[in-house]
């Protein structure tokens, strides 16, 4: 049966009608169509563009399809209706096109420098194997390769990058002759030098931002995956961390206390930016609102911050929103969150793939 839902659709201003049809959205009317949202603000629903299903608390690699479900469905009760899974330890395609759970655009498992990553999560190889390992996790994904960029080295007692730089450059260039788009994860200065300078597609938390390197971000089109709730992870990192490596928990805190400027410059030098949690491990799922407000007290403006978490994100991830022709995903508000981005903490009514949810 086909549905019709009544509303402000966003970034709109006037109420509007739709109907979905199977899995599609028309701006038609349909006869005899369900009525199951009359009044309301309407949005295609949350996104978290960085997740982990094949993650579960402890950062250990989730052992079951149904456990990967189950984060999925958190995620999916919150109003998120699309996610990007930023690496996996445990292989999933059979959830690619489940009906129940969000969207999914994912990457194979972390490519990462050995010994120096999360025991167990990532792929660990040295310099002279990393260009064929994102050739592989190429193919494991859908469309995105995940390169760990920088890490603790206890050699040095501080950040470092994953590898040389012209190692890291070629993984970039072989996950996109692969047909595959490279995120990578960096939390130092140097580590996202080079992988922003190797035409990398997006860069996944990136708390040693330049103002040069920002600038870079936006000419070439990179987007910036913030993830503001790990970042507020790093003083607990700090305190575990102090004992044995006191340079490296210094250099956390300061990363830390400066990123949301860095957010800021980030957004008003045109850096595409995109809303994730990095829900698995030590974040819980079903977040992306409140990663919305940090995104918002870092200055940017709502409707920003909208966009960076509903249609611009699913554009960017390649779901199509709410115009002619898109996907039937939707959650309805009773309040405008344009005015208060807190109204996200509680959907109305979530409807995925044609079919209602809440």
């Amino acid at each position: 049966m086909a549905l019709h839902v009544r509303g402000v659709v966003l970034p709109g201003c006037e109420p509007r009608d739709l109907w979905l049809v199977g899995d599609r959205v028309t701006y038609e009317p349909v006869k005899d169509a369900e009525t199951v949202a009359d009044g309301g603000w309407i949005v295609p629903g949350l996104v978290d563009a960085h997740c982990h299903l094949g993650i579960a608390r402890g950062a250990k690699p989730v052992t079951s399809l149904d456990q990967a479900r189950g984060l999925a469905y958190l995620d999916r009760d919150s109003g998120v209706l699309a996610l990007r899974d930023a690496g996996s330890p445990f292989p999933y395609p059979e959830l690619d096109d489940e009906p129940d759970i969000p969207r999914l655009a994912r990457a194979g498992r972390h490519v990462a420098p050995p010994k120096r990553y999360l025991r167990d999560i990532g792929t660990e190889v040295p310099a002279e194997e990393v260009a064929a390992t994102v050739t592989a996790q190429a193919k494991a994904g859908t469309g995105w390769v995940k390169i760990v960029g920088d890490w603790l080295d206890r050699g040095v007692g501080d950040l470092a990058p994953a590898w040389d730089a012209a190692t890291m450059t070629a993984a970039v260039e072989a996950a996109h002759a692969a047909g595959a788009r490279a995120a990578t994860h960096t939390f130092s200065e140097e580590g996202v030098e080079i992988m922003v300078r190797a035409g990398v597609d997006s860069v996944e938390h990136g708390t040693g931002l330049s103002l040069d390197l920002i600038d870079l971000m936006a000419r070439q089109g990179t987007a910036l995956v913030p993830t503001m709730i790990n970042i507020r992870t790093f003083g607990g990192i700090a305190d575990q961390a102090r004992a044995k490596f006191e340079g490296y928990a210094d250099h956390m805190l300061a990363l830390r206390d400066r990123f949301p400027a860095v957010v800021r410059a980030a957004h008003e030098a045109g850096v595409p930016v995109y809303v994730g949690t990095d829900a698995g491990g030590g974040i819980n799922h079903g977040q992306a609102a409140e990663e919305m407000l940090l995104l918002h007290e870092a200055g940017l403006p709502a409707e920003a911050v909208l966009a960076a978490g509903t249609w611009k994100a699913r554009e960017w991830l390649g779901f199509p929103g709410l115009v002619e022709g898109g996907l039937a995903d939707l959650v309805v508000y009773p309040e405008d969150p344009r005015e208060d981005l807190r109204v996200l903490r509680a959907p109305q009514r979530i409807v995925l793939r044609g079919k209602v949810v809440k």
